[in-house]
């Protein structure tokens, strides 16, 4: 399945920004070169969420599982060009999935744990997948019975397999216990899987996969991206973190989205290095995980580091000679964090803005120097004049603009849209072309709903502004407001609503539910919250977590709701009631 136009994707090749390699390709020559090699290890507490003890595969060890995987996909009648949905906590099996759906151009479209049969539904009627790969639990869920109810209900999928232990009791019908299956397949070997990929005529070009973003709009969007656009972007994690050979990486992101993929499939497979796996994030798990293995590199929300740096305690027998730097973003990042980051744990932080279309920028040490620029600043790529050290620098375009009136921005201190054009950048929505029309501008550039102004002494810098599109990003996930709002007002009490972000500590943001309610009606947030978990199956992470009544929303003179003065007056009732708390207190 090829989505970029070949026009487009002849400039690329001509430019050497992509190439005929698969990532494929890389693994299996990867494979061939350091068998013995540890590859991918399993997070040590995955028993507490999923089944099976914890498992850490050699390079020998995947590639014999990435066998499996193809000859059992092909045996059950997968060919290229369908699409399967992933749904697995952090975990080895993912990378053997993923590996074994791109040599057999099967598309692979992986989905947050979290997902529930609102956001599964939607997935699978906009992909038709055939397949579905799941497991028994995640925690105390039971995950392979949702999928059981969601195959009942949908034409176009097949087969549901899921990974886990138990009896056969557990097992709910119409569920393949995956294990014993693949204990029982025969793999196919490296010559066979190179023959394989050529008799399908399988190019860098074929997308792998479909993620999911939330925007503005009321579903969430599917967003495909190839070989090479993958590639691209592992480099840029490449080139930002000062990755090796070898290196070795832990993890925490999901691996379903582009900070995940671009990390611990990509830029893994462009160095070869060790994945350590980590689900879901726990503070000790990861400390233990950085005692037991020097890592290279991780990641780490704000709020993390902020926890590190106050109880340096924690940190007691964790070797950091190789931990030199450590990704950071999905919210704002202090300038005191960043300066005591590096002069408490001698490490430098690398700040990080993106989304899963591929726009994307990294403030990092070898660009941005001054350490509280860096909390703030991110350069000002693809703008001639400019000399950035990080490749993808030299191949994108970005251009700031005015939203009322559409004119390019090259002046500080003006606030506009960032947008982007260049091979990092996605082609469309799947399956979505008025999504995809709107998503792009006349000159061909993605437009982020983000907002930005040039700052620096020369220009040289973009400073993040706030957004333009209407989401609530809680942990690093986007949640589109419109559709917590549309769920909201399913429930008979629910006169109006309107859905926004509030501060936290931790998370960046939390949901909140501001709600008028029907005449002489009242409602409570654990009502509302069990309405849209039992009635409407919504993710967990979506579920608001504050509820304030009122008579009335904010509106402006055409109807439209003022989200801002919401915020204002969610932030000013949590500011009052922490000064009465403390009140008490004393």
């Amino acid at each position: 399945m090829i989505l970029v136009p070949r026009e487009r994707i002849d400039h690329y090749l001509a430019q050497g920004w992509w190439s005929e390699q698969t990532l494929c390709d890389v693994f299996l020559d990867t494979a061939a070169r350091q068998p013995d090699a540890l590859a991918v290890a399993d997070p040590p507490n995955r028993e507490a969420f999923c089944d099976g003890a914890p498992r850490r595969w050699t390079w020998a060890g995947l590639r014999e599982q990435v066998g499996r995987w193809a000859a059992l996909l092909h045996q059950h009648g997968l060919r290229k060009d369908d699409v399967i949905v992933m749904q697995l906590p952090n975990s080895v099996e993912m990378h053997a999935v993923y590996l074994a759906c791109a040599m057999s151009g099967i598309v692979i479209s992986p989905v947050p744990v979290q997902y529930r049969a609102h956001e599964l539904q939607h997935v699978l009627a906009m992909t038709g997948a055939r397949l579905a790969v799941t497991t028994r639990r995640v925690g105390a869920f039971a995950q392979a019975a949702l999928w059981a109810g969601l195959k009942a209900q949908t034409a176009t999928l097949e087969q549901v397999w899921a990974l886990g232990d138990g009896l056969a009791a557990d097992w709910p019908d119409g569920v393949l216990p995956l294990q014993a299956a693949i204990d029982a397949t025969a793999p196919w070997d490296e010559a066979t899987l190179r023959a394989h990929m050529r008799t399908i005529g399988l190019t860098a070009h074929d997308v792998l996969t479909i993620c999911w973003t939330s925007g503005t709009e009321a579903q969430p969007k599917g967003v495909p991206r190839n070989h090479n656009e993958w590639r691209i972007v592992g480099q840029s994690v490449i080139d930002a973190g000062q990755l090796r050979t070898g290196a070795r990486l832990l993890i925490p992101f999901p691996f379903v989205n582009m900070a995940g993929v671009s990390t611990s499939l990509a830029a893994w497979l462009l160095v070869g290095g060790e994945l350590h796996q980590h689900h879901p994030f726990d503070l000790d798990v990861f400390l233990q995980q950085l005692r037991e293995d020097a890592m290279d590199y991780t990641v780490a929300a704000p709020a993390v580091l902020g926890m590190l740096l106050k109880h340096t305690d924690k940190l007691h027998g964790i070797d950091r000679s190789r931990l030199k730097r450590v990704g950071s973003g999905g919210g704002p990042v202090a300038e005191w964090l960043i300066e005591q980051c590096a002069e408490q744990l001698d490490i430098e932080v690398v700040n990080y803005f993106g989304s899963n279309e591929g726009a994307a920028l990294s403030s990092t040490p070898q660009d941005v120097p001054d350490r509280r620029q860096r909390a703030a600043y991110f350069p000002r790529v693809g703008v001639p004049g400019f000399d950035w050290s990080l490749s993808n620098a030299r191949k994108v375009r970005t251009r700031l603009v005015d939203l009322d009136g559409g004119e390019d921005i090259t002046e500080p201190g003006r606030v506009g849209e960032l947008r982007f054009a260049g091979p990092t950048i996605f082609s469309g929505y799947y399956r979505s072309p008025e999504l995809t029309a709107r998503a792009f501008d006349d000159r061909g550039f993605y437009r982020t709903g983000d907002l930005f102004e040039i700052a620096g002494d020369r220009g040289q810098f973009y400073r993040f502004a706030g957004r333009h599109k209407d989401i609530v990003v809680r942990g690093g996930m986007n949640i589109s407001s419109e559709e917590v709002e549309n769920l909201l007002l399913s429930h008979p009490k629910v006169r109006e609503v309107a859905v926004v972000g509030w501060p936290d500590a931790v998370l960046g943001e939390r949901v909140c539910a501001v709600v008028v309610t029907q005449p002489g009606q009242s409602l409570d947030l654990p009502e509302l919250v069990d309405h849209l978990r039992r009635v409407e199956q919504v993710a967990a992470f979506k579920l608001p977590e504050r509820l304030e009544l009122v008579e009335a929303l904010p509106r402006n003179p055409l109807g439209k709701v003022l989200k801002r003065e919401l915020r204002t007056l969610i932030v000013r009732k949590a500011e009052e009631n922490g000064a009465r708390a403390d009140a008490v207190r004393a």
